[in-house]
């Protein structure tokens, strides 16, 4: 499951390369605004500072260019071949089409996917003005929902074992789908509304659904892990991903080792950009089980999800149109706010 990006490290994008005029005051009648670097403040509408705008190319051009925000690009940018290539070997011998058994694992990809695609682009993109800043990370709270649930249904479909899918079979994707969107809902409704300062109710509306989330997401993997009375190849694999998610969850929740060496983590060693690396662990370790398990589990998940009483496929583009609507109405609300007309 992915994870909401955090509000202090997301505001700062310095290039190395332009400390130098960090150290001279800048003045706006005297520079002009072609020769401002992009970490030249201006005040955000919850308080704080902006960076004055550079062009499209500018912000791509800085992929290869050291930044503080280039780990946080690459972690993310870099495991996206390798789930791609996954994928394409996976297509050379999975008929996804027309094996229905086949679909959940399909969704699970195209989730991965899809939310290291849109925190690369969020990371990368959001100082280009205020509100962009902000819709990109509507972006990316949709990427973490359309995760979240393909974790779920990942989870639920080839994981899971008849006695637990016996007691939450009625409830657990349409749960799974809620508490997706209703995670992007508020990770959205807490960018817009909390100023960073106000630490205690953004995080609770950023992290409580998400960590509901992830408890029933994750309800099946943790079950079997306790009951299991041989060993089996995907389970190693599931035990990886529960470590290297808490161990993210960890690095997210607590600015270490910055609090150990202010000042000295601004490009390298940030929390964020250890939880990130965690992050794709997590990820790159869960589909390989559900790989394992698609493979290995036919004769238990076929005849568990024979005959499913709701479509998890229906569910799962109910949750991403959920999601994109929230992410816009939030995004109109900014530019309402901001007073922008249409670029």
């Amino acid at each position: 499951m992915a994870t909401v990006v955090t509000e202090k490290l997301s505001r700062l994008f310095i290039n190395l390369r332009q400390l130098p005029p960090l150290l001279a005051p800048l003045s706006p009648a005297t520079v002009s605004s072609a020769e401002v670097p992009p970490v030249f403040w201006k005040p955000y509408i919850h308080g704080g500072y902006r960076p004055v705008r550079q062009t499209w190319r500018y912000y791509f051009s800085t992929l290869f260019q050291q930044h503080n925000e280039a780990i946080n690009v690459w972690s993310h940018l870099a495991a996206a071949p390798v789930l791609l290539l996954r994928f394409q070997r996976l297509w050379q011998r999975v008929d996804f089409g027309q094996d229905a058994h086949a679909r959940p694992l399909l969704i699970i990809l195209v989730a991965s996917l899809t939310y290291l695609t849109f925190s690369s682009l969020a990371h990368l993109l959001q100082a280009k003005s205020e509100f962009w800043h902000y819709s990109f990370f509507f972006m990316d709270y949709v990427g973490v929902a359309v995760y979240q649930y393909g974790s779920a249904l990942g989870h639920f479909y080839y994981a899971i074992e008849p006695s637990w899918h016996e007691r939450v079979r009625g409830f657990f994707l349409p749960l799974a789908a809620a508490l997706a969107w209703l995670s992007c809902a508020g990770s959205c409704y807490a960018k817009f509304r909390f100023h960073p300062a106000c630490s205690l109710p953004g995080r609770l509306c950023q992290e409580l659904p998400s960590g509901l989330a992830y408890l029933l997401d994750i309800s099946p993997v943790i079950h079997r892990i306790c009951t299991s009375a041989r060993p089996e190849p995907a389970l190693l694999y599931h035990k990886c991903q529960v470590l290297f998610f808490l161990l993210g969850a960890f690095f997210f929740s607590h600015p270490y080792p910055e609090k150990w060496f202010p000042g000295k983590c601004h490009f390298f060693g940030q929390s964020h950009q250890i939880f990130h690396v965690f992050l794709v662990l997590c990820t790159l370790a869960q589909i390989e089980a559900v790989v394992l398990d698609y493979e290995s589990r036919r004769e238990i998940y076929s005849s568990l999800q024979g005959g499913p009483a709701y479509d998890f496929s229906a569910l799962f583009l109910v949750t991403v149109a959920c999601s994109v609507l929230t992410a816009i109405y939030m995004a109109q609300r900014v530019r309402s706010k901001l007073g922008l007309k249409e670029e």
